[in-house]
Parts: structure tokens; sequence; C-alpha cells
């Protein structure tokens, strides 16, 4: 059939300095199917998407995009939105001070003459999320909807805009459960209507769950194309995705005694005066040397308020209750402080909070720690750059250079990036949050690796808080349920499912 595919790329060669993104890659989208984009971070998904966008225009790259049997060369993403091509990014491109209506138009507003005709719309705004999400408001200001309805928002400015091709980068990595079945459902729904999507995702049984093809990059290259269902399982992706076969997601445990009681809290309270309400309620819970404790539960169970209120409380939360760590009563009075008594954060928010984007890799390393690196009022650099060197083989960070800026590295090597930064300091106890989002099976599986190796050889302990129930399960040797602010069970690693913390988290 002449007109089977809607989208075709063909030879896509794109080099930056030091590293070739994209090694002659062939694409191709059939019409009106959702086509699943997966490998692990840095293969080169999100660069051959940037180009599709119009992100890097004609004349950066090698190779042709035909689209809807014509030859395209965008100029800017203006030019692809023109053709009916949308994108949406995993860093979500709402205003939060602006309408859902507002949003959802801005860029292309209806006008009457030359005044915005606001009622219109309004009107229009409805008739778009009717089709997606009909309780949703359009008057409500976007800053007060959760990720998920913020999704919602930017499909429907996407649909406003007549779109044809819509690329959803990653949309379900920062969803709870619900959030992302509902996102898939309306993935389904706009297939129904004729829409055409590719889906990046990490998450392979989102993948294998939605699918029609499944196109595989492994380091710029394009090695596999997936169009019969019987060839759609995590085992053979994965094995194309890393070139060999990882054989369990989870690496194996050594079974071993746990050391005495490194921390401890005792009626634990986080008050959130911004909120007007506690985030955190009488949370009580302990973590022995070498021990790594997941804490599970759903959106908005408190999980990361209580980490942040642990830390040196950088909210400013009003904080009650009791702390123990290393032996002693403790009250950290800033993260300074936490750091220098042997506690270490590293945060959910790797891009806002977790690293400095446009500083190198070397300097994102250190920063935590660069007392020990001071000579009179100068740092030893020469001591810098063994150090960031060492980190950056010992974590296999992918980077040409430790002078490569943190913003030019995929999220998984950014991720490992942030991680050194915390090992460099040596903390006693390290609190992972969300410590795989949004980053590959090969790259999680050497951050588990990481993990093991920390508790069984270092004697570290680590606390996990993790959204992904079978992570929780494939990496705790005991589990802390929170709901409502309040640790509402404590299962050993034995006898935790995904059954019973199911139930904890929604029958507190």
């Amino acid at each position: 059939m002449a007109n089977e595919y809607i989208l075709e790329m063909h030879g896509i060669t794109k080099e930056f300095p030091g590293v070739r993104a994209l090694d002659n890659v062939d694409f191709k989208v059939k019409r009106g199917e959702i086509h699943c984009l997966v490998g692990e971070n840095g293969s080169g998904k999100s660069t051959l998407m940037k180009i599709l966008s119009g992100f890097y225009p004609y004349g950066e790259y090698e190779g042709t995009i035909v689209f809807e049997g014509k030859e395209q060369r965008f100029k800017n993403v203006h030019d692809s939105q023109n053709v009916g091509i949308s994108t949406i990014y995993q860093e979500l491109a709402v205003v939060p001070e602006l309408t859902v209506y507002e949003n959802i138009f801005l860029g292309h507003e209806i006008k009457k003459g030359r005044f915005i005709d606001w009622n219109e719309t309004i009107v229009k705004a409805k008739e778009i999320l009717k089709t997606l999400r009909p309780d949703l408001d359009p008057s409500v200001k976007v800053k007060d909807l959760g990720v998920g309805l913020q999704q919602i928002v930017e499909i429907a400015k996407a649909l406003s805009k007549n779109v044809k091709l819509l690329i959803l980068d990653e949309p379900t990595s920062s969803l709870n459960e619900d959030d992302s079945e509902n996102l898939l459902r309306i993935i389904r729904e706009l297939k129904q209507r004729g829409i055409t999507s590719i889906l990046i995702s990490h998450k392979l049984k989102e993948v294998i769950e939605v699918a029609d093809t499944i196109s595989i990059l492994r380091d710029g290259k394009m090695v596999a194309r997936l169009e019969d269902r019987s060839q759609f399982t995590e085992a053979n992706i994965v094995r194309y995705m890393v070139g060999r076969e990882i054989e369990d997601i989870y690496p194996k445990r050594k079974k071993r005694e746990f050391g005495e009681k490194i921390f401890e809290i005792k009626n634990w309270k986080a008050y959130d005066i911004s909120l007007n309400r506690y985030v955190v309620k009488n949370a009580s819970m302990y973590v022995r040397k070498g021990e790594i404790v997941g804490i599970a539960g759903l959106m908005g169970a408190g999980r990361t308020e209580l980490a942040l209120s642990l830390f040196g409380n950088p909210k400013g939360y009003i904080v009650e209750g009791e702390m123990f760590f290393d032996g002693k009563k403790v009250h950290f009075e800033s993260p300074t402080h936490a750091i220098k008594e042997g506690f270490a954060y590293l945060s959910e928010d790797r891009k806002g909070t977790g690293l400095i984007l446009d500083f190198d890799v070397k300097t994102n390393i250190t920063l935590a720690g660069l007392k020990q690196l001071k000579k009179g009022f100068f740092v030893n650099e020469n001591e810098e750059i063994v150090i960031a060197e060492n980190f950056k083989n010992s974590l296999r960070i992918k980077t040409p250079s430790i002078e490569q800026k943190v913003m030019n590295l995929s999220g998984g090597n950014q991720q490992k990036v942030a991680i050194a930064k915390w090992l460099f300091v040596k903390p006693k106890l390290l609190i992972l949050d969300e410590p795989t989002r949004g980053i590959d099976v090969g790259a999680k599986y050497e951050i588990y690796t990481l993990m093991n190796r920390l508790v069984e050889e270092e004697g570290m302990s680590i606390i996990m808080i993790s959204s992904e129930l079978p992570e929780v399960l494939g990496m705790s040797d005991r589990v802390y349920v929170m709901a409502g602010g309040k640790i509402v069970g404590e299962l050993d690693r034995d006898e935790a499912t995904q059954e019973k913390i199911m139930h904890m988290a929604v029958d507190y």
C-alpha cells in the first residue's frame, strides 16, 4: 500500500562533540498505529524524536524525513507542528499560572478581529476535554492539577492543533498507576480516531500492552523492529536493548545478618505551614546497618515529605518526635548538618534539585564534599579530577569527558552522576528517592547492583522510596507502607507481596 506509512525517516545520522548519537537510522511508522520506541538511556531515542519535531533543524543532521508522502525540512518546532506533529516531553510545557483553556490554546488563540474570543476558547476547550476527561474544569489553573491531569492538558493542546502524529516521551514516568492506566486508555482512544502515536517508555509492561510495533535502538543504531506480538516479551526486548541477556532484573542478594540499628525515629511528625496540615503523622521506623529498607505507598502518601523532614528539613516543616542516628539522639538543623553526620538524600527530582545541569560532570560529583578537597583557600583540582574519573569508571557513566555538562547526558547517566555525588561524601545512611525513575532497564540493573554492593561490601544502609512495587519487592530487606502521611504497615522481605502492600496503602 503506497500510503501505508505516515512517517519514514531514512539514514538519520546526528553527531555531537565526541559522540555519534545516531548512526544511519531508518525508522518507519504506519498510519494509525501505536508505535513504541525503546532503548537504553543514551541509545538515541530522544535525539531521533528531536530531529522529527524540528528541535534539531534541517542541516544539523544527515538523512531525510518523509511525512505523509512529502519530504520535510523542518527549520524549527513550529514547522513540524504546522504539518501535524506534536511532542509531549517528560518535562511538561504547561504554564502553571494560566487556566486549562488558556494553556490549550496558548500560541494559537481563537480570535474575533484583533481580540481573543474567550467564550469560544472555553467552548472549544470543553469539546476537546469531553473526549479526554469530561470532569476536568477548563477554568481551573494548571498549577492546581496533579501531573496526570497536566498530561491530559498537554494532549488537549496537541488535539487543538489538529495533530496527526503524537510523540509521547516517557509520559507515565512520574504518574501513579491509576493515572498511567488512564493515559494509556486515552492513547488507545486516539488510535480509534485515526491519530498515530509514537510512545517512548522504559516501562516494558506498558509497551507490551499497547504497542502495535516496537522499534529498538542501541548505541545510536536501529537494531530491531518487532511487529509480531509473539516477540513482545520483556526478555526479548531487553536482549535487543542491552545486547545481552539479563536473566533477572533484580540481581541476586546474599542472605546475611544485619548489624545494629543505625537509624530510628519515634512518633515523627512534620507540619507543612504552606499547606496548613501535617504531611507526616506519628511515623516510627528503624534501619539496621547493611539493610535496604523500602518505603512504598501511593502518590501523596508522604514518602518524600518524610525523607525531606529527616534530611535537615530543607522545606522548613515544623517537626516533632525523636530521631536517633549512629548511636545518639540527633536533630539536624540543615542538610549540611545531616551530610556532616553521615546522612545523604538522593532527590526524586534529579533535574530540579539533584543536579546543577549547567555544570560539568566533575563539579556535580564533588559538589557535596568540596571541603574534603580544599587545600588552604583553594580546591585541589588535580584530586578533584582523579575522584571524578574514578566515579566515571566505577559507575560506568557514559560521557565523552568529565568536563561535559550534565544537561547533555542521558537520564540514566545523569542519575549515576547524582549517586556519585552522594557516594563521594561516604554516607552511613543513604535515602534514594525514586532512584530509577525514567531510566532504562540496563541502567536500572547497574544501580541495583551498586545498591547491593554498598550494603554488602561497604556496610552502608539504604532507605529506598519507590512507586514501582516490583522494585520495592525485588530490592528491599523490609518494607514500610505509607498512606495519608502515616506508616500503616511493615513487612519482611519473605512476606511482602504487591497485594499486601496495596491493601495497606488503600485501606488505612
